[in-house]
């Protein structure tokens, strides 16, 4: 029994490293891919990946290094200087939630079906990213958002928001979510069914 455990614990540990380091790269590259005034989000595949094979807390793990790397790569510099402490919060926060809620909403699902599951995790991991991203926004920025805002020429900061600030970044990121579903799956059952898991 504890060799069985310790050769699942060994092959968690070495998925986990892999999909770090995924994780890690994607978000360094996609920080120079931009549409509007921030960069689109290309790590919450894998993140999705290690929720649905390691769980939420996996989930967690990767969405808590996406948030750190953002950090590290300057993708969060215009923020870093109107408020450091609340950008570290927000950045590591909305990461870990969406990675935690994306592993929760795909082991409740699992069973039911494995496609709902994937379809329903690669939509909750962008809407938590983006809505925990909003709501700190309104918490640490929201003053600096509505200058923005008005430098832009949108009178309220709510139609700012939605329109100029992520609606369009959200959308690209739930779009190549929902179309690397597919993939998911695939790459799910194929782990799931390899001589290394029997």
């Amino acid at each position: 029994m504890s060799n069985t455990n310790s050769k699942f614990n060994t092959k968690a540990l070495v998925g986990m490293g892999i999909l770090t380091a995924i994780v890690v790269v994607l978000q360094f590259i996609g920080a120079f891919i931009k549409f509007g005034p921030f960069s689109i989000t290309l790590v919450l595949a894998p993140i999705i990946i290690g929720a649905a094979l390691y769980g939420w807390k996996a989930g967690a793990w990767l969405g808590c290094v996406f948030g750190i790397v953002v950090l590290l790569s300057g993708d969060a510099a215009a923020f870093m200087t109107v408020n450091a402490p609340g950008t570290v919060i927000l950045c590591i926060l909305k990461g870990t939630l969406a990675g935690a809620a994306a592993g929760l909403v795909y082991k409740a699902l699992e069973k039911v079906n494995p496609w709902v599951a994937v379809i329903a995790a690669a939509i909750i991991c962008p809407v938590v990213n983006t809505g925990v991203f909003l709501l700190g926004c309104l918490v640490f920025f929201l003053d600096t958002v509505k200058e923005w805002g008005a430098g832009a020429g949108y009178e309220n900061v709510g139609a700012y928001f939605l329109f100029g600030f992520v609606g369009l970044n959200f959308v690209v990121e739930l779009a190549i979510n929902l179309v690397l579903s597919t993939a998911i799956v695939r790459i799910l059952s194929i782990v799931r069914k390899s001589p290394a898991n029997a």
